[in-house]
């Protein structure tokens, strides 16, 4: 698939834009999202969750590193949002730290969005959902570029 971009003026635009991505996500899906602090990377999980349909607040997972947000709905998948950032600088392996997130488990039956996660949620499944995010200085209006990667490709 080729990149797709599109202009989002503010952060309700960012919400509503991963709420319509929701609607094509999977469980078992990897999304990874890339952009500077700002860039709206929390406010598109926000928006995936709602349109995914899961229990609880979206915010940040700083601290904890991953959340599950459980569905609303039986059947349909839930959502684990990572917060990867804390990950490459600790001095565990990474390999060891993404085992210890035990995250194989939960794509069985979650959306997996990983926050600051290029370079290191790839590892994860073989094709993932990269999502790249900037925003103008001082301004609301967001830039999002998206796009299916198979990473079989890619090294190949």
């Amino acid at each position: 698939m080729t990149a797709q971009t599109r202009t989002l003026p503010d952060v309700a635009d960012t919400e509503a834009f991963g709420a319509a991505l929701a609607t094509t996500l999977r469980a078992g899906d990897v999304v990874i999202l890339d952009g500077p602090l700002g860039a709206g990377k929390t406010a598109l999980t926000r928006g995936i969750a709602a349109g995914l349909g899961v229990q609880g607040r979206v915010s940040s997972p700083t601290f904890i590193i991953a959340r599950l947000h459980r569905p609303a709905t039986a059947g349909c998948p839930g959502l684990v949002h990572v917060d990867a950032y804390r990950l490459t600088d600790s001095a565990i392996p990474l390999d060891e730290e993404l085992d210890a997130l035990d995250l194989d488990t939960d794509l069985a039956d979650s959306v997996v969005v990983v926050e600051w996660g290029e370079g290191v949620a790839e590892r994860l499944v073989s094709r993932y959902l990269m999502i790249r995010l900037r925003r103008a200085p001082e301004s609301e209006v967001r830039e999002v570029t998206w796009e299916w990667v198979d990473s079989a490709e890619e090294s190949s």
